[in-house]
């Protein structure tokens, strides 16, 4: 496997508070990333920097073999990033249809007509579930479809890297196995995916790999059950005295 993403020393600061600390990691063709950590720990502020909605302090971040450190979210996008948010925002107005062929529009994809746009994303829409509420307002989604709203929106954009951030937060069981069953379609396309998650059951199940943020800076990185098992990990979770 070669490698799609590399994070090198990556840091990012917010005044005195160091939200990201000389984080590095890679990330392989086809392979699925898990990143934990408590709240607060830099997550969304990494996918934020790999994404380009935010800039890095220092450090650099490399796309297929090539820096993108300074290039704008959009050109990123185009070169086949696509991420979803943990703030669900869908436009407002516009039909569930419409919301991922605007993800078709202006991704990797580039796709200029607007009827091929909707083509692409109705074909979305069946992937992720929610091909019946094609023609509703998206506005008016409950929060896991929203959920997989978000997740059409990104893979409307043809992405080679998918970042997945808590999207299956505040769903069922049943619910997240469904997400976790199209994950696993996704990665088979050949698709790299970093996904942030709380669900540790669901993170364990679907990861290749994880990756520990605390306070900031990397703690651990590994198979899933070594992660899982290292006092390092268990105390950033639990508290020392618990663990």
């Amino acid at each position: 496997m070669s490698a799609v993403l590399q994070v090198s020393h990556v840091t990012r600061r917010f005044a005195g508070l160091m939200a990201v600390n000389d984080v590095s990691f890679s990330l392989e063709q086809g392979e699925i990333l898990g990143v934990i950590g408590p709240n607060g720990a830099g997550k969304t502020t990494l996918v934020s920097l790999i994404s380009g909605t935010l800039a890095p302090s220092s450090g650099d971040i490399a796309f297929e073999g090539s820096s993108i450190t300074n290039l704008p979210a959009f050109r990123r996008a185009r070169l086949g990033i696509g991420r979803t948010f943990q703030i669900m925002r869908p436009f407002p107005g516009l039909t569930v249809l419409d919301n991922v062929a605007v993800g078709a529009l202006f991704g990797h994809g580039d796709e200029a007509n607007l009827a091929l746009a909707r083509d692409q994303a109705r074909e979305q829409l069946e992937f992720v579930g929610l091909g019946r509420f094609a023609d509703q307002r998206a506005d008016e989604l409950g929060g896991p479809g929203r959920k997989r709203l978000e997740l059409a929106k990104a893979l409307a954009m043809q992405p080679k890297l998918l970042l997945c951030d808590e999207v299956m937060a505040g769903l069922n069981l049943v619910e997240i196995d469904e997400v976790i069953a199209v994950l696993h379609k996704v990665r088979a396309q050949g698709i790299s995916i970093l996904v942030i998650e709380h669900v540790i059951k669901a993170i364990r199940s679907l990861s290749d790999r994880l990756l520990v943020l605390h306070h900031g800076e990397k703690i651990a990185d590994g198979d899933p059950e070594t992660v899982l098992s290292d006092t390092r990990v268990v105390e950033a979770y639990l508290g020392r005295r618990r663990a």
